[in-house]
């Protein structure tokens, strides 16, 4: 079908968002909010709100407390919290007497399903094209693209804008060696994101592999151990990490994702920032307990009657390379980092919970490039309200959402901290305190100097700083 001659809006808005997923979801319900109002239009090239669709493994939950909803920890009175989508569903009292504090992934998205379908400034079935900088109309023009059911070109059509806000997400993230094989139909070699798409298919395989030693590797080990045979699981589970680690759930521990330590974080100095990145990996990409504990809970039900289950689980590993045996196996080349032993295993479906990376922002952002001020690593400068550093002649905002963790630190994309994000940018975007903010949220102090707090305040014990804040 060819798309209709573009189409112009000649209004601008005040704020667009393109890409649709929690963390612009946020920052959408709360637009609503703002005193005066703001007008407000959001993009999204899917058909609908989802929500890793491919990892809603039944039984899964969130890794954060419910309270980490869309709004509550900036607006608890907001009317898109997730206890007023339980009082709509008439399931409060169901919840109250569940007692539990950590959701289920598919509830969480059911939920922001219901907000996405009740906010009216929202168009899915958007694909935004380009963006640009208007001085001579002080705007920024949106490029987009109108698909139908299909996913075809329908339309075309340009809006305005006085701000962005960039909330595209991240891709899955499939390892060099493995790529190929990725792209091949005959043998099942997937992401995890697309995991529950070809659940039927993989447990048919004879001998399954996951790579990956995160929360959702362990998520679908467990899962496909639970739908094996006894004795005949057949199942590979391998990890580059030294061990298959817990995540750091310590109460001090998760101070690390608060507004006080993205503050310090934010204020540290780039080579500093980027040594300490790589360091707190257990923080974000460790396992949960309950779930490690399920697994071995499902481990030694399986010796009950004698031997043990035919699984393997060995961390320390590395792919080098990975090639197809006839048309239907794969041919995996390890090396152990620590015996310096390297081997071959023959499997027959491959699974990668080799996480997410964040999308380029490249391709869309061309027509800002000459505005855009880098970093020492041609990474985009992010200042501390989460705005692009642009050039001064640019007199409109950029906002991103989760493409800013190389200056804001683990908790870019932690869902705890989506509120708070969402409520500095309508605060920095009007100028004035739509959403007052606390001014200290951490018993940890991050540091010898006030970075980590938003206002000056009295130093706990009298400490006086020694070191001049740069």
């Amino acid at each position: 079908m060819t798309p209709q001659p573009p189409t112009t809006e000649d209004q601008p808005h005040d704020l667009v968002g393109i890409g649709i997923g929690p963390f612009n979801l946020s920052l959408a319900a709360l637009a609503h909010g703002v005193p005066g109002g703001l007008d407000t239009a959001f993009y999204e090239q899917r058909p609908a709100f989802h929500w890793h669709p491919g990892l809603l493994i039944e039984g899964a939950t969130l890794q954060v407390p419910f309270l980490a909803d869309l709004v509550t920890l900036a607006d608890p009175a907001n009317p898109w919290t997730f206890l007023n989508y339980l009082k709509h569903r008439e399931r409060l009292f169901p919840f109250y007497f569940a007692e539990k504090f950590h959701i289920q992934r598919t509830e969480y998205d059911a939920y922001c399903r219901w907000v996405s379908e009740n906010l009216t400034d929202l168009h899915f079935s958007h694909q935004v094209d380009a963006v640009r900088w208007n001085p001579e109309r002080a705007l920024f023009e949106i490029d987009f693209t109108h698909l139908d059911t299909h996913g075809e070109a329908q339309a075309l059509g340009r809006t305005h804008a006085r701000h962005l806000a960039l909330g595209v997400g991240t891709e899955p993230h499939i390892p060099e060696p493995l790529k190929p094989l990725a792209e091949a139909p005959t043998v099942p070699v997937i992401h995890s994101a697309d995991y529950l798409d070809h659940r039927e298919r993989l447990l048919t395989a004879e001998h399954i592999t996951v790579i990956g030693s995160g929360q959702s590797g362990a998520e679908v080990f467990l899962d496909l151990l639970r739908h094996r045979p006894a004795g005949a699981e057949k199942i590979t589970w391998l990890a580059r990490t030294e061990a298959f680690a817990p995540m750091e759930y310590s109460k001090l521990g998760l101070e690390h994702f608060t507004p006080d330590y993205t503050r310090y974080f934010h204020a540290l100095a780039e080579p500093v920032r980027d040594q300490l990145l790589p360091r707190q990996w257990q923080l974000h990409k460790g396992i949960d307990a309950d779930t490690m504990a399920a697994i071995h809970d499902e481990l030694y039900r399986r010796t009950q009657h004698g031997g043990w289950p035919d699984i393997t689980m060995t961390p320390g590993v590395t792919v080098r390379t990975a090639g197809r045996v006839a048309t239907t196996k794969v041919e995996l080349h390890l090396e152990h980092t620590q015996q310096g032993v390297r081997e071959r295993l023959t499997t027959d479906a491959v699974i990668l919970a080799t996480g997410y990376r964040q999308r380029p922002l490249g391709p869309l952002l061309a027509g800002l490039d000459p505005y855009m001020r880098y970093d020492n690593a041609e990474r985009p400068r992010v200042d501390t309200d989460f705005k692009l550093v642009l050039d001064t002649s640019v007199t409109g905002h950029v906002y991103v959402q989760n493409a800013e963790q190389h200056t804001h630190g683990v908790g870019a994309p932690d869902l705890g901290l989506a509120a708070w994000r969402s409520a500095t940018i309508l605060n920095s975007l009007t100028g004035k305190e739509p959403y007052p903010l606390p001014t200290r949220t951490a018993f940890t102090t991050f540091g010898l100097t006030k970075t980590n707090q938003a206002r000056p305040a009295q130093q706990p014990g009298g400490l006086v700083p020694l070191i001049e804040q740069r």
